[in-house]
């Protein structure tokens, strides 16, 4: 029996150790990280894992060594819980468990996971059972399938996932013709546009329709030099000149035309 204790507690020790070894190399390495990321390199990141790497498998082989007792099979019992603070168990634990009451005993002497997720655990495995092998085997295909297309296309070279983007914008089409049509013809050709009356009550009037007044009329008004009359003054044009008057020509629409609603 003092055999046994005494290898259990060796074996402790060296467990205890390994894990001291993986706990400082892990705050190494979180402390370059934080405050030395600037000069950190990949070769540099990659030692630091295959350290810890390193450490791991050596705390396996240490626990599947044949002179290990098995942890397993050993007993862990709260002979005391107080509420009062404990200097040495905070020491011990790093300021992490600084009371050993009975809220903590549940969570850190656990040795199965909490009721809710036992119950989980069960409603997973009734529903697993639930699903017959063909189905099952349908499933495990098509996320193989899923797995192999996401794969693939990580695999490729970069290159051909841009040029392939790109044809798909190219290709896409990012306008809807009959809607450029309908603007189109309804800035052009007024298609589509409700006809307004115009203010006063007046009936609009389409294109090229007739005024009640009659047409559209140009009114001339001739500036002549001096000693000339123009039509204003009644006086005839030149002789040899129908048409033309001397001096500065200037056209004024009337009035008439100027109410007309597509001249507003």
């Amino acid at each position: 029996m003092q055999r046994e204790e005494k290898q259990l507690e060796a074996s402790l020790e060296s467990l205890i150790t390994q894990v001291a070894h993986v706990k400082n190399a892990l705050h190494s390495f979180i402390f370059k990280l934080e405050n030395e990321y600037e000069r950190l390199t990949w070769p540099s990141v990659l030692d630091n894992f295959a350290l810890l790497s390193g450490q791991l498998n050596t705390i396996n082989k240490l626990l599947k060594n044949d002179k290990t007792p098995s942890f397993r099979n050993q007993l862990i019992i709260p002979l005391l819980l107080s509420q009062d603070r404990d200097d040495d168990l905070a020491k011990v634990t790093e300021q992490r468990v600084p009371v050993f009451s009975h809220e903590i005993v549940p969570d850190y002497l656990r040795t199965k996971p909490d009721p809710e997720v036992e119950e989980q655990e069960k409603q997973l495995s009734v529903e697993a059972a639930r699903v017959g092998p063909e189905v099952a085997q349908k499933q495990i295909q098509t996320l193989n399938k899923l797995c192999s297309n996401l794969l693939e296309k990580l695999s490729n070279p970069r290159d051909e996932r841009d040029a392939e983007s790109a044809a798909l914008r190219q290709n896409k089409c990012w306008f809807n013709p009959a809607d450029t049509s309908a603007l189109v013809g309804a800035v052009a050709f007024g298609k589509g546009l409700s006809k307004c009356r115009p203010p006063g009550g007046s009936a609009a009037v389409p294109p090229g329709a007739m005024m009640p007044g009659g047409p559209p009329t140009l009114q001339q008004v001739t500036i002549g030099g001096p000693g000339q009359q123009g039509p204003l003054g009644g006086a005839p044009q030149q002789q040899g000149q129908p048409g033309k008057m001397p001096g500065i020509k200037t056209n004024i629409k009337s009035a008439s035309a100027s109410m007309h609603p597509y001249n507003r």
